[in-house]
């Protein structure tokens, strides 16, 4: 497939779900969000250990979904509880990052990028993915410590009242620009993987272009999310429907009774009970019944073969209950590719929506312009054209050498 063409404007997002429909794609969000997940899963029960809960009563209460959300903990526990969070949106950044640099090849015409040479791009450039919003959170707190320098003098008996007076104009520019700079927050945690996955910038490079984006594109930012969210959900529905589908069509050919009949049914309904508990399903359905009901849409998708994740605990024997176990990893990793995807989209929206900045404000297209694999295959092919070159001056004088002996 050749390169795309664009249009540069808001008719690409609708490229997204098509872009994100693809299966290493959505690999790369799996695998990360499972080492997320995992680590999460540590280090959230290991806060609840801290906070000296007892381990074997937390497995049993929360499962596969702890959290300290609710319980009176120290700070230590709290410390370990949002390392684990941390960790988790790390690697969705770090995904969300070989995801840029696999659809940037993809619009370049280059499918065979693989989701390995995505994470190693990701790898590669991991710090720049980080230390971003890192570097304008510490942006922020410098202005919040310089402004509590100066209230602190402002509390000298006599003194202060003119300490607040007469620089209050520097005061207030510094609120202004400290408030801005939250926002700048807010799209560089947005842009930062499709700056470092397309530009290839590092970390002061990615923080400037955030700033500029802010200032720049704000209303695009905007526009182009109120445009992009729809597309997700809409895309994520259909995926569901298509996902829950073919469970009931698996359940439907195995579940005869003259096959696997009511064996089927325990497995089943003891793997949901695993992975989709009450609260999640609960959860999950609010979500979509808050999200219909507040852009007024109501819709009714048939379903061909019906199929609903039970929660009820039932009596199994030890085949049962170990087919159950392994049936409840595939469940798991289904649910898993949903929201995956719902990210890939994301991921790929996002990188469209930089590619037509940086061509809005600085006539830059990122599609011709050479990345360092295309820079470091051109010296490539250079150097190897330079020793051909030699190689073949050697046999021309070589061959004259032979006659003149001759």
């Amino acid at each position: 497939m050749g390169p795309f063409k664009l249009h540069y404007n808001f008719r690409d997002l609708f490229l997204a779900p098509r872009l994100g429909l693809s299966g290493k794609k959505i690999w790369v969000f799996i695998l990360g969000n499972l080492i997320g997940f995992v680590s999460y899963w540590i280090f959230s029960y290991l806060s609840l250990v801290i906070a000296g809960f007892n381990l074997t009563d937390s497995i049993r209460d929360y499962g596969l979904y702890p959290c300290l959300f609710g319980h009176e903990a120290q700070w230590p526990s709290w410390l370990v509880y949002y390392c684990g969070i941390i960790i988790w949106i790390f690697m969705i950044m770090l995904s969300s990052t070989a995801v840029s640099r696999i659809t940037l090849k993809q619009l370049k015409g280059n499918d065979f990028f693989s989701g390995n040479d995505g994470w190693a791009y990701a790898y590669k450039h991991w710090n720049a993915v980080v230390l971003s919003p890192l570097t304008i959170l510490l942006i922020i707190a410098f202005f919040i410590i310089f402004a509590g320098v100066f209230a602190l003098m402002s509390s000298i008996p006599y003194l202060g009242e003119i300490i607040f007076a007469i620089p209050y104009l520097l005061y207030f520019f510094g609120s202004v620009f400290t408030i801005y700079t939250f926002f700048v927050l807010f799209v560089s945690l947005l842009f930062s993987p499709s700056i470092v996955g397309v530009y290839e910038e590092d970390t002061i490079g990615t923080v400037f272009n955030s700033y500029s984006i802010t200032i720049g594109q704000g209303w695009r930012v905007i526009v182009y999310h109120l445009l992009l969210m729809p597309l997700i959900l809409l895309s994520l529905e259909i995926m569901y429907w298509f996902w829950m589908n073919s469970i009931g069509f698996i359940n439907y050919v195995f579940g005869f009774d003259w096959l696997m009949g009511e064996k089927l049914s325990n497995i089943t309904t003891h793997a949901s009970s695993i992975i989709f508990t009450p609260w999640i399903v609960d959860l999950i359905s609010c979500l979509r019944t808050t999200i219909t009901d507040s852009v007024g849409l109501v819709y009714v998708l048939p379903k061909f073969f019906p199929y609903e994740f039970q929660s009820q605990s039932i009596d199994l024997s030890m085949m049962e209950t170990i087919s159950s176990v392994i049936l409840s990893i595939s469940y798991f990793l289904i649910g898993l590719s949903i929201v995956s995807y719902g990210l890939s989209i994301f991921s790929v929206g996002q990188t469209i929506m930089f590619i037509i900045f940086k061509k809005k404000s600085d006539d830059d297209d990122l599609l011709i312009r050479l990345d360092e694999d295309e820079i470091e295959d051109e010296i490539e092919d250079e150097i190897e054209d330079e020793i051909e070159e030699l190689d073949n001056q050697k046999n021309v004088s070589g061959d004259d050498n032979e006659q003149k002996d001759k």
